[in-house]
């Protein structure tokens, strides 16, 4: 098979599936695993996809270029599970950040309703309202420029209000992993920045994902996995990715 065909092939596999594997792409063409690297490598330059770890994906397909608006009611029985494990770590008492994530809305309506008296700072309307409910949660919203897409508050206005508190935990939303570098990605500077401001002010920082991202990265990395101390998926990735995670003492919940 000449190089152009199994590009072709490459690009096929993945118009069906969605995504595909250096390794089964190395055995299923009988050329190793540098080759298809190579192949992945000129299909990402030409627009066709985007390269992950460990494979690829189409170009575009990745589910968080849409508005959060538009992401609410997508994989909602995984936000539900990722929800209810960052809530058993939460105290009584405690000072939390709740980053602009749909697994977050899901979290803010738990602690809505268990009657812990907290205080949450988020730079997300919909948990802003969600939390406003509550006469145990004292709820602070950042201010700041309001991001349609978003549905929240990015960048120096909001960072300023996140700085001056001390947070027991943040629970940050993120686009994908770059498992190559150990990264942790987001869309755009601004929200970056501010996702970066909510760490370095807090004690504890997790990671809210469902376990797709472990295979998506986008453009921005705005902390690496020596800042963190956990992410909350829905369920465990490959044993390469725990391994990974393990190696870099990162725990997974």
């Amino acid at each position: 098979m000449f190089t152009e065909e199994r590009q072709e092939a490459i690009l096929q596999k993945l118009r069906e599936y969605g995504k595909v594997k250096v390794r089964s792409l190395s055995e299923e063409f009988h050329v190793t695993e540098d080759c298809i690297r190579k192949d992945l490598k000129t299909l990402e330059k030409a627009g066709h996809l985007k390269r992950t770890y460990g494979g690829a994906i189409l170009s575009g397909d990745y589910p968080l270029d849409r508005d959060v608006i538009d992401r609410r009611t997508v994989n909602e029985e995984k936000k539900d599970i990722i929800a209810q494990k960052a809530f058993s770590l939460i105290r009584d008492n405690e000072t939390i950040f709740l980053d602009i994530s749909t697994s977050n809305i899901k979290l803010a309506k738990l602690l809505a309703d268990s009657g812990r008296r907290l205080v949450v700072v988020s730079n997300m309307i919909d948990i802003l309202q969600i939390l406003a409910a509550s006469p145990m949660i004292t709820t602070v919203g950042t201010g700041g420029i309001m991001y349609r897409t978003v549905n929240g508050f990015m960048g120096s206005a909001a960072i300023e209000v996140i700085k001056q508190y001390s947070f027991d935990r943040a629970f940050i939303g993120t686009c994908g992993l770059d498992m190559t570098d150990l990264s942790v990605t987001t869309f755009g500077v601004e929200d970056g920045l501010t996702k970066k401001a909510a760490i370095s002010s807090s004690r504890h920082t997790y990671v809210v994902m469902e376990k797709d991202k472990f295979y998506f990265n986008d453009s921005y990395k705005f902390t690496h996995f020596d800042d963190i101390d956990g992410i909350i998926t829905d369920e465990r990735p490959d044993p390469a990715a725990v391994g990974t995670l393990e190696a870099a003492g990162v725990q997974l919940y």
